[in-house]
């Protein structure tokens, strides 16, 4: 029965399609951009550069689109028909009309109703779509979670952007507005790392690997397609048209062409030279068959993290460890190892579920020594001043963590069992001192006032201990800035047997 119900053609052709040569770019713009920062560096290694500013991860994003000649291939799990999402896609579309061959690989999750448009963007003949392992259903999609969930349940939640094959861009964010500081009622603070050198045509070929992936599915399998193709285009450039007027004027605007500008003004400085090492699962992990063996990321995560000898900043929004991850925390601990953790707090989660996971280990890993801080739903990180500074939530989205002041990791992967064990993720574990010891010391520095620490009290009860808008320091025997019914749907989640899941 669940075989009749499949509608998806997962054999429907399809061409297969690789990032050029490196060579073949090299007198690009971008090109030439990149041969003069490595000029002179060692082959091994790789620039970054970390994003943590919302405006400049978006105007970086949208400057190397406009200066791509050859190729653009983007991977993200969401892009939303926002301000943020349609600026990205204009880019894109404004490429592929120069010429330059456009790959837009998109997880399915968050695509309801927009197979109309994804089908006309795939219609110009520089642009092509595809989209990992669909939803067999395009409306009613519940009904694919009762009849084929061990499939649909597994998504690609990887986020890399490539120009040229010359830069690129890993880390943790998604395309919306939310992610890029222009939404007034939600701020996400993520990081990014814009990168330059060999790690580039690593990340190049871990994307050709997932579109030329069965998952990665292209639209006319399972899609409706417009009848008129060549119109449906022409909504679709109306649409980012009109888009682009209404923001084009705007604060945000001037604060995108701005960051732009001084981006571009202080480029070769800007880069740090380190070892490095991209880790990406594969994306066979799509198939529940093949998920341990394809599960390679935490494998190199969990050998990066138990190498450390001091210390250890761990940051994810959704931190969720199950016993095993509880142990092994523990076990740093008992070595000597200082462990601080940066997660959400249940007034700053925007996955009250999640919260529900991680609640039960905040005790054990606190009577073991470590030290936790939840991020406030009021804090305001830098890149967020430019909109809506006083308003709004803050949820924290910043995949990363910091080993002994000489590693640093920036990706996808959160600290839960879905990224372990069932979404697909990338990123990569820099080794640099420089890049990692002034990150520690800003991320010290921020949390007294961007977060609450939650310690025992003498009776072994959980408290969160902060300051107040007078600056006095307070202490909350509650989840602070939370309903009786927040914490009742949390904690009803803590006692339900989904954390696998989470």
């Amino acid at each position: 029965m669940l075989a009749s119900c499949a509608t998806v053609d997962f054999d429907y052709p399809r061409n297969k399609t690789t990032a050029p040569p490196v060579s073949s770019t090299a007198d690009t713009r971008i090109g030439q951009y990149a041969a003069r920062l490595t000029e002179g560096q060692p082959a091994k290694k790789s620039g970054f550069h970390l994003l943590p500013d919302a405006i400049d991860a978006l105007a970086i994003r949208l400057i190397l689109a406009e200066r791509a000649e050859a190729t653009i291939d983007a991977q993200y799990y969401l892009v939303k028909s926002d301000d943020a999402g349609l600026a990205f896609i204009r880019s894109l579309l404004a490429a592929a009309d120069r010429g330059v061959r456009v790959r837009l690989l998109i997880d399915d999750m968050f695509t309801g109703g927009k197979d109309l448009g994804l089908a006309a963007l795939d219609h110009h003949p520089n642009f092509e779509v595809r989209v990992f392992n669909p939803f067999a259903r395009r409306s009613a999609r519940f009904m694919d979670g009762l009849t084929d969930l061990s499939r649909i349940n597994r998504r690609m939640h990887n986020k890399s952007f490539t120009v040229d094959n010359q830069v690129t861009i890993i880390g943790g964010r998604n395309i919306a507005d939310e992610y890029f500081g222009s939404r007034a009622d939600a701020h996400f603070g993520d990081l990014d790392a814009i990168s330059v050198g060999p790690i580039v045509e690593e990340v190049s070929r871990a994307f050709d690997i997932y579109w030329n992936h069965e998952q990665a599915t292209p639209l006319p399998a399972f899609a409706k397609i417009p009848e008129d193709k060549d119109a449906a285009l022409e909504d679709v450039r109306r649409l980012l048209e009109e888009s682009r007027q209404t923001v084009s004027n705007g604060v945000y605007a001037k604060a995108i062409r701005d960051s732009a500008e001084k981006m571009l003004e202080n480029d070769v400085g800007i880069y740090h030279w380190a070892p490095y090492e991209l880790t990406v699962d594969s994306p066979d992990k799509s198939f529940r068959k093949k998920a341990a063996e394809a599960s390679t990321m935490k494998l190199d995560l969990a050998n990066s993290l138990m190498s450390a000898r001091k210390e250890i900043i761990l940051i994810s929004p959704y931190f969720v460890p199950r016993r095993s991850g509880i142990e092994a925390l523990l076990a740093l601990e008992e070595r000597g190892v200082e462990i601080t953790v940066v997660t959400n707090s249940l007034s700053a989660n925007n996955q009250f579920t999640v919260h529900g996971g991680y609640m039960p280990s905040r005790k054990p890993l606190l009577e073991g020594g470590v030290r936790i801080f939840e991020v406030r739903r009021d804090a305001h990180f830098q890149g967020q001043h430019l909109i809506a500074a006083d308003s709004g939530k803050f949820t924290l989205h910043t995949k990363a963590f910091l080993v002994d002041d000489r590693e640093l990791f920036v990706g996808s992967f959160n600290f839960d069992p879905r990224s372990a064990n069932i979404n697909t993720e990338m990123g990569v574990i820099i080794r640099s001192q420089e890049m990692a010891d002034p990150l520690q010391d800003q991320v010290y520095e921020a949390l007294p006032n961007l977060a609450w620490e939650v310690v025992l009290d003498d009776r072994g009860r959980l408290r969160w201990e902060g300051y107040d808008q007078d600056g006095n320091t307070v202490t909350l025997s509650k989840e602070p800035e939370t309903s009786a019914w927040d914490r009742f749907m949390a904690n009803f989640i803590r006692f339900l047997p989904v954390h696998s899941q989470l």
